[in-house]
């Protein structure tokens, strides 16, 4: 895995810019969604993005971040085959991959500073999904809620 999206809104601009300079001196290609200047933005324009380049087979993971990270993160995981994860902290990056497959990290710019980011971003994209049965099992059972109701797994 060499590429790499990036989106923000306005709140996330800055701590975007900083990842992707980050990602670029760790050797990964970036695809940057914006947005591109610290202009008000909406969040669910960049978390609908995100989820069309990945659906489409453009980035295999990407990085989403906003102010709180929450707002995004409802977004993108509007979109089918999204699963993003909101992660603040090291344990949840790794198992979120590892337990749930996501594929969209969620950050906070307000709430965690640029080392933390790049913690999480490293963790994340350094962990694989384990393929369990157990984890193949849930996972079975979130794609068919995304068919809506009466779906069955």
């Amino acid at each position: 895995m060499k590429r790499i999206a990036l989106a923000a809104d306005h709140a996330g601009f800055t701590l975007k810019e900083k990842m992707a300079a980050y990602l670029a001196d760790k050797g990964f290609e970036t695809m940057d969604l914006g947005t591109y200047d610290q202009e008000p933005a909406d969040y669910p324009d960049s978390a609908r993005a995100m989820g069309e380049v990945i659906q489409e087979g453009k980035a295999e993971r990407g990085i989403l971040i906003c102010g709180s990270g929450v707002g995004a993160c409802v977004a993108a995981n509007k979109m089918s085959g999204i699963r993003a994860g909101l992660c603040h902290d090291t344990y949840s990056a790794r198992q979120g991959v590892e337990h749930d497959n996501i594929n969209v990290l969620c950050l906070g710019a307000r709430v965690i500073g640029e080392e933390l980011a790049k913690e999480l971003v490293s963790t994340f994209l350094s962990a694989r999904f384990t393929g369990e049965e157990r984890h193949a099992r849930r996972l079975a059972k979130i794609k068919a809620m995304e068919g809506g109701p009466g779906s069955k797994a």
